[in-house]
């Protein structure tokens, strides 16, 4: 099987086209370079049809008839006119019918596509997408996501006229698997599926949500970008970051000992860090009430000593970097870690805490 997309050069193309690349499936594209006058050849050559070519906002209102309306007529004549039940996905917009230019357009496009799957009993199905986001979708053109991801990630203020207009949204990756779906042969029970989830957020929670991005390289504290709606964005947001910014500083705390340094703070799951001892040195020599800890040592060679604080009760441990072994700290139990190598020892740490100097739930303890 051939595809053939149109508007392969644009938001949605580029990211269906890199994943057909992915999975071996052929196609070939139709982009602003060609003329009406391939459609025939690359039609003659191809099993499916994926439309996204479009216009959004053209210079000359005209191109909305002549791209969004006219293409799609010629893409479905040539198909009715070359004999094959060829299926067709459409991407149109939940603009379509609107009072508008744009939206009359779109729905010109998807009455051809209806009456082409009427006339030639061919499949066809019609999306009405709302805003998409995702990676490459261009900034201050038609998506406010990519506009605030671009802007804020390069300082430039944004423009919010109501921040109480709630927005619709789908997620590129979203839309392009279920594109997927289709043309590997997943059936639907009607012409205008619609792509799930379908995500909504005011336009000023978007903004503040988007800053709070920014801001996590300054605090650390990262937000819940594990999964759903979060993880989505915030891919969006990283996706605009220029290469200049790739990288940023953290803060580290050295003296005799070595060094330590926080890397990622999460709202409710503690913080990640690392610290350095040089040879002979100890660390810790306390305990904690609440506070739980777990560490790796990724270099070097490390005693762990434990003592229970009402039973004294006491407890050693050796772990070196060539095994690769956690060791937790339990509460009521004062610990402390020594190097005991020949070389600077490296440490992972993770604490299920947030370090709060005002309450730092850490009670020095000779072992």
């Amino acid at each position: 099987m051939r595809v053939l997309v149109t508007g392969a050069n644009g938001f949605i193309g580029k990211n269906l086209t890199l994943r057909l690349d992915e999975l071996d499936i052929p196609y070939v594209i139709f982009t602003r370079r060609n003329s009406s006058k391939d459609l025939k050849y690359l039609i003659n050559k191809c099993d499916f049809v994926v439309h996204l070519a479009g216009e959004n906002r053209p210079e000359d209102e005209s191109s909305f008839q002549e791209v969004n309306a006219g293409l799609t007529s010629l893409i479905c004549n040539t198909i009715k006119l070359s004999g094959k039940k060829m299926p067709i996905i459409l991407a149109s917009s939940t603009q379509a019918g609107h009072a508008n230019l744009y939206g009359r357009s779109k729905l010109k496009a998807e009455l051809a596509v209806l009456k082409l799957a009427k006339d030639t009993d061919t499949p066809s199905f019609i999306y009405r997408l709302p805003g998409v986001f995702g990676k490459w979708s261009k900034p201050n053109y038609n998506s406010v996501v990519a506009t605030f991801c671009y802007n804020i990630n390069n300082d430039i203020p944004l423009q919010i006229n109501d921040p109480d207009t709630e927005l619709k949204l789908v997620y590129i990756d979203d839309v392009v698997e279920q594109f997927l779906s289709v043309i590997q042969g997943a059936e639907y029970d009607c012409e205008m599926p619609s792509v799930q989830p379908e995500y909504r957020i005011k336009l000023g929670d978007l903004a503040s949500q988007i800053r709070m991005f920014k801001s996590s390289n300054d605090t650390l504290i990262t937000e819940r970008v594990g999964n759903g709606f979060l993880q989505k964005l915030y891919s969006t947001f990283l996706s605009y970051t220029p290469p200049d910014k790739f990288a940023y500083p953290i803060s580290s705390y050295s003296d005799e000992r070595g060094i330590f340094a926080e890397i990622l703070k999460t709202k409710d799951s503690g913080q990640f860090a690392f610290f350095t001892a040089k040879p002979g040195v100890t660390r810790g020599g306390h305990y904690h009430h609440s506070k739980t800890e777990k560490f790796l040592v990724v270099k070097g060679q490390a005693k762990f000593c434990f003592r229970h604080v009402i039973s004294r009760e006491r407890y050693e441990i050796i772990t070196t970097s060539d095994e690769l072994k956690i060791v937790e700290t339990c509460p009521g139990w004062a610990h402390s870690i020594t190097n005991i190598g020949s070389e600077d020892m490296v440490v992972m740490l993770w604490a299920n805490q947030i370090f709060d100097p005002k309450e730092p739930d850490t009670y020095a303890s000779l072992l």
